[in-house]
């Protein structure tokens, strides 16, 4: 009843908001938007956020602050409004007032746009007193309407089939077709660059990313994950406790307000089947809720449900970003000192277990879930088993949740830290500098046995393009070797706050590593060969000359029928034993040290 109270509230108050908004009270008003004006049936183009970006700062200056921070592809300014009543309108006035700073931002998929509407919505409010109270004292606000703008312009009826509203929006993907969710860890885009520049800047305590799901049709309004809470390690400890406080704070004011939250994402494991349940997991940092533990900072995925009304979306998500600051203005300053203690605790990670990605076990719980009547039968249409909701009948589905999320890939973090060689310095530390990881340019050359080179005993290449790269997956390990490193080289020391970041950069096995987006392809892609009569000659004097290697060559044969019969393959035995063989042949270029280069 409470809940059934507080959500007819809730509806009412936002419909009369709406109504004075599409009236044409507030129809001469600078700070309306387009989707009040039509009483969120539509949303603005990008020349509004541009605007009201400008007339924000205008009505509160001494509040507002609106900043361009960098420049799409096609040539569109890059918006935020940094909103606070602390005087901290500087990062370096912030961090010397110890402010914690909350970083919010819309429209990365520039379809889902509940973000922007619902952010200028909450600020309004929060400015003028009537929600969060105080909220702003606490804290600076940076509030990003539109990440993804080249996408936001390309506008349409139909960018988005399964989402009720607005009637035009903004495309998935850039104007370059980056998925910009998918390039935290790479940051191929000018405009996650710039996005890296702002939160190396800013260095927010929390990163909020709003969104509308794809997907099924339920009931459930929301879901709202953070991490780290399933995410662990040595420096995370203190973290994931506040993570949790933090996201079941949120979840608990939005049922509060009549909201159905969830904590997880509601995919099901297999596609379009309600029935095979859901499964938890922690995003590599690719994404940006996998992307901020990894810097000791908290990243919270927003998804309302892609099946609710636009206005009805809006009122959600603006509930969510009030609650947002009400948390940050709360415990804000708590969890800021906790966040600097997980860095100096990264800062210590030598020699400890790392894990580089996360996976749910078999163990599974079972939930009720607001869905709705379904049937699931063959379809002439596509030849396959589809399934059909009647959301005019609610339904309680009995649902497994495998949601005990454990380490899966860890390594031994080195005891010095990464060398990449000079070869590779200029484009590797154009990257660690947009992450704001330290390193060094080394100034003198040194052979030591100090190193681990890791050289793959199995390298997979994707068979397609994923975001404009032939990714590349390897198994081996890193083993002692003595090797010359030269002037220019690189050394990134682990030994410092972003040491997770880090490994997820450099090492080899992680998932979203320098090396599994492809650039370092060339070291597996083998360049000299002998011509076949060359090879033959070179077999020859090998089983002549050496009885142990005609032993095994005769075992091999006799044993590997494809071995056996690939002439190539018989041949290769012998040239891999044969001095112009390329030792550098999927040997991954960086390395790890085991002490700190003077």
């Amino acid at each position: 009843m409470i809940r059934l109270i507080a959500a007819v509230f809730s509806v009412v108050l936002f419909a009369h908001c709406c109504t004075a908004s599409a009236t044409g009270t507030n129809n001469t008003n600078p700070l309306s938007t387009t989707a009040e004006k039509s009483g969120f049936q539509t949303t603005g183009r990008y020349d509004e956020v541009i605007r009201l970006c400008a007339a924000y700062q205008k009505a509160y200056p001494q509040v507002v602050r609106c900043i361009r921070f960098g420049l799409t592809p096609e040539g569109r300014p890059m918006m935020a409004l940094i909103a606070t009543r602390t005087g901290a309108f500087t990062a370096i006035k912030a961090r010397q007032l110890n402010i914690p700073v909350l970083l919010v931002q819309g429209g990365i998929h520039a379809g889902e746009i509940d973000g922007k509407d619902a952010g200028f919505k909450a600020l309004h409010e929060v400015l003028n007193n009537r929600a969060a109270k105080g909220a702003l004292d606490k804290q600076v606000l940076i509030f990003v309407p539109v990440f993804n703008i080249d996408g936001h312009e390309r506008f349409g009826k139909w960018n988005r089939p399964n989402q009720r509203g607005p009637e035009e929006m903004g495309w998935r993907t850039t104007a370059q077709n980056f998925n910009l969710n998918r390039d935290y860890a790479k940051a191929d885009t000018p405009e996650m660059q710039a996005m890296l520049r702002l939160i190396n800047d800013w260095d927010p305590l929390a990163y909020i990313d709003l969104h509308v799901t794809d997907g099924a049709k339920f009931e459930h309004d929301i879901a709202v994950m953070v991490e780290p809470i399933y995410a662990d390690g040595i420096a995370l400890r203190g973290l994931r406790n506040a993570g949790l406080t933090f996201r079941d704070a949120v979840i608990g004011d939005l049922t509060l307000q009549g909201s159905l939250p969830l904590p997880f994402y509601p995919s099901f494991v297999v596609d379009d089947d309600p029935a095979s349940g859901f499964i938890g997991s922690v995003s590599p940092p690719r994404f940006s809720t996998g992307y901020f533990f990894t810097r000791n900072r908290f990243g919270m995925l927003v998804e309302t449900h892609s099946w609710k009304d636009y206005a009805t979306r809006v009122r959600i998500t603006r509930n969510t970003v009030i609650s947002v600051l009400s948390q940050m203005a709360a415990h804000g300053t708590e969890w800021l000192a906790t966040a600097r203690e997980a860095d100096a605790r990264a800062a210590r990670i030598a020699g400890a277990s790392v894990a580089l990605s996360y996976k749910a076990t078999d163990k599974a719980r079972t939930i009720d879930f607001r869905g709705y009547e379904y049937t699931r039968t063959m379809s002439e249409v596509s030849g396959a088993v589809m399934t059909r909701y009647d959301d005019t009948k609610p339904q309680i589905w009995k649902l497994s949740v495998r949601d005990d999320v454990q380490p899966d890939i860890t390594v031994v973090a080195p005891r010095g830290g990464y060398i990449v060689p000079a070869a590779h310095a200029v484009w590797v530390a154009e990257k660690l500098a947009l992450h704001g990881i330290i390193f060094r340019k080394l100034t003198q050359p040194m052979l030591t046995t100090a190193l681990e080179t890791f050289r793959a005993d199995k390298v997979t290449l994707a068979l397609k393009s994923n975001e404009g790269h032939q990714t590349l997956a390897l198994q081996g390990n890193w083993k002692a070797e003595s090797r010359d490193v030269n002037i220019g080289s690189l050394f990134i020391p682990i030994a410092q706050p972003k040491s997770m970041l880090v490994m997820s950069l450099l090492e080899p096995m992680a998932p979203d590593s320098f090396v599994a987006w492809g650039k370092f392809n060339n070291a597996f892609e083998r360049k000299e060969y002998m011509e076949a009569y060359v090879a033959e000659e070179v077999a020859r004097e090998q089983l002549a000359g050496d009885f142990a290697l005609a032993a095994a060559f005769k075992h091999k044969l006799a044993t590997d029928p494809a071995f056996a019969n690939s002439s190539a393959a018989r041949l290769d035995f012998f040239a891999q034993r044969h001095a112009s063989w390329d030792e550098r042949l999927n040997l991954y270029p960086v390395m790890r040290i085991g002490v700190v280069p003077e």
